[in-house]
Formats: C-alpha cells, sequence, structure tokens
C-alpha cells in the first residue's frame, strides 16, 4: 500500500469515527470522573480540614492561573530537559 493510500484510508477513518455518532444519532453525556467523585465525597458526610486563603474573584482568573502554572512548569521542565540533554557528551 503505498504512503498517499495509507494516508486517505486514514484519513477517511477518522471521519468515520467521528461522523458516525452524528449520523446515528447517537447521543452522550459527558461528566467526567470529577462531577461523579464530587459525589461520592458529598456523600460520605467529608467535611474539609480547612478553607481556602483566597478564592480567585471569577472562574476567568481561576483558569487564566491554571494555565500560567501549566505555563511555568513546562517551561521549568523543558529548561532542565534541554540542559540535561546539552551536559551529554557528543
Amino acid at each position: 500500500m503505498t504512503m498517499a493510500r495509507q494516508n486517505i484510508v486514514l484519513l477517511g477513518a477518522a471521519i468515520l469515527v467521528v461522523a458516525a455518532p452524528l449520523i446515528l444519532g447517537i447521543e452522550g453525556s459527558y461528566g467526567g470522573a470529577d462531577g461523579q467523585a464530587q459525589a461520592v465525597i458529598e456523600e460520605s458526610g467529608y467535611r474539609p480540614w480547612f478553607s481556602n486563603i483566597w478564592t480567585p474573584p471569577s472562574k476567568e482568573i481561576e483558569s487564566l492561573l491554571f494555565a500560567l502554572q501549566a505555563a511555568a512548569g513546562a517551561g521549568l521542565l523543558g529548561y532542565v530537559l534541554g540542559r540535561l540533554h546539552g551536559r551529554r557528551p557528543k
């Protein structure tokens, strides 16, 4: 099988995977595990030991802080891996 034919087959399979639920009318709920875990914790009667020191004023600010934390972690990881790679003898 040539590379072009293989790419066409894979692209067709990807389109089929995406389109099949839409064509067949299959609806799913994408609640995720966080909501299920929260429900189990609330049912158990658990009470937190402490409260937050500071609560962001809005969800957008909370999302921004999370993105900044992720970017800082990725930058630090990239720096460390780059330094280790640069130290390696050639």
